[in-house]
């Protein structure tokens, strides 16, 4: 345990305590760090571009708790049903997961550029609707089009782990349920949806967690613009600590990241004691 111990100490421990430090300074990254005591969480607390990405944080959460975690479940109930087939699915459904974020990102560029892409192209067949459509330079329509394209890439990932999960369900009660005349809508609430509770359960969880930590894709495509609309915490530290050179700052917004994810997993022990769960 010595050896994990010194690795957790060395990569974790000790710049999370390095950060603490300077959240509490007006480091620049460069010189002597000056103490400026809570100036830089009133900052945070009091700015709008915090208030503005924190709320576009809520939202990436919400909607990836809602949509891709309702087509993983949906998927893996419908392709655990498959006699045949299953593995051609379950591969073409995981391929995105494992392509490179700067990959995905350009093909996507590509599809939904206003000029060359999937618009343009309706438009030549005579499909003229998305002509028009800038998804990712419209404020109105960048930070849905960034979700859908992360969705693109994260919901093979959650159907795998979902449909693993239900394939270790005990046939015998879907035998019970079948006897009793249920359906398969009756099959996926009262059997499936109880027995794959604790692969759900975390999922969600680290959904929450991940949520509030994305920052590739929203990066690569739109670097949190146009006018802010796809800012989020992630790129707000990013820009304070390495445009502005402002890294004390930015590390008591990651302060506040942190505070967020310890708020959730708390929120989730308390939660499991409160049910009684085992998980």
């Amino acid at each position: 345990m010595a050896p994990l111990l010194a690795v957790n100490l060395l990569v974790i421990t000790g710049p999370g305590l390095a950060s603490v430090f300077y959240s509490f300074t007006d480091w620049d990254g460069l010189n002597t760090p000056a103490f400026v005591g809570l100036a830089n969480y009133a900052e945070v607390l009091s700015s709008g571009a915090v208030l503005n990405a924190l709320i576009h944080n809520l939202l990436w959460t919400a909607f990836f708790l809602v949509v891709p975690m309702t087509m993983g479940l949906v998927g893996a109930f419908l392709l655990s049903r498959l006699r045949r087939g299953q593995a051609f699915f379950r591969v073409l459904y995981f391929i995105p997961y494992v392509l490179a974020t700067v990959v995905s990102a350009a093909i996507w560029r590509q599809i939904l550029d206003p000029e060359t892409g999937i618009g343009a192209a309706l438009a030549g067949l005579g499909i003229p609707f998305l002509s028009d459509v800038n998804f990712l330079g419209n404020p109105a329509l960048a930070l849905g089009s960034v979700a859908f394209i992360n969705t693109w890439q994260w919901w093979g990932f959650l159907l795998v782990i979902f449909l693993a999960s239900m394939r270790a369900v005990d046939p015998e009660l879907y035998e019970a349920v079948r006897l009793d005349g249920a359906g398969p809508v009756r099959e996926f609430w009262h059997i499936t949806l109880p027995s794959i509770r604790p692969a759900l359960v975390f999922l969600g969880l680290m959904t929450i967690i991940w949520s509030f930590l994305v920052f590739d894709y929203i990066y690569v495509l739109t670097q949190g613009g146009p006018a802010g609309s796809t800012d989020v915490l992630s790129t707000v530290l990013y820009r304070e600590a390495f445009q502005n050179q402002r890294q004390g700052y930015a590390s008591a917004v990651a302060m506040l990241l942190s505070a967020i994810s310890a708020a959730t997993v708390l929120g989730y022990l308390a939660l499991r004691k409160r049910l009684g769960w085992d998980i």
